[in-house]
């Protein structure tokens, strides 16, 4: 039986499962967003969350408890400088879970954990892309009323145009050998565009 055991095992060893989430937690402090399994997620979540909370606190003593849980110089002065002075205010719930459908392979249910003030990555992808309205016909309507009104106003701008008699004189024809030169130039400019 598993009364009383709050902590997801996750299928190994103490030492391992320990291993593994300071490294997620440390590279959840410093990339602010880790996609994982919903498990693993869940985990990290009750792990991260009481050392986000210390570091409020900035003194030597709570930087050393954070150091033995996390064992990386670069996070935990990165959680006490950035990540600490960002969630000051905030009472707790420091990350957000995101489900993103089920991985192929074995059909894990997988995530995203971020941390919760860091919402800027979030927003600088999702701005980029905008996304279109697929509805056919407002928009192939609406498209077909401009252009009969840009046609009609350029039917109405034209005027016709008066015909004048115009006589054409007759040329002194060139001599046959002339032509036959043109010709040929002309004929060898076409095969060089050709090449």
């Amino acid at each position: 039986m598993r009364h009383g055991k709050k902590i997801n095992h996750l299928s190994r060893q103490a030492p391992h499962r320990k291993a593994m989430l300071a490294n997620m937690a440390c590279s959840l402090i410093q990339h602010k967003r880790v996609s994982t399994t919903v498990a693993k997620a869940k985990a990290l979540q009750k792990y991260i969350e009481p050392i986000i909370t210390k570091s409020k606190t900035d003194s030597t003593h709570s930087r050393r408890v954070v150091f033995s849980y996390l064992k990386s110089k670069e996070a935990v002065t990165e959680l006490f400088r950035e990540v600490s002075t960002k969630v000051m205010e905030r009472p707790g719930g420091y990350t957000r879970i995101l489900k993103t459908g089920f991985r192929l392979g074995d059909n894990a249910q997988m995530c995203f954990i971020e941390l919760v003030d860091y919402n800027e990555n979030m927003l600088k992808d999702g701005g980029a892309k905008k996304s279109s309205s697929r509805r056919r016909r407002g928009g192939a309507k609406k498209a077909t009323e401009a252009t009969t009104e840009v046609k009609t106003e350029e039917t109405v701008v034209e005027e016709p145009k008066k015909v004048e008699d115009v006589v054409e004189e007759p040329k002194a024809e060139e001599p046959k050998a002339a032509k036959e030169e043109d010709a040929t130039e002309e004929d060898k400019k076409e095969d060089e565009k050709k090449d």
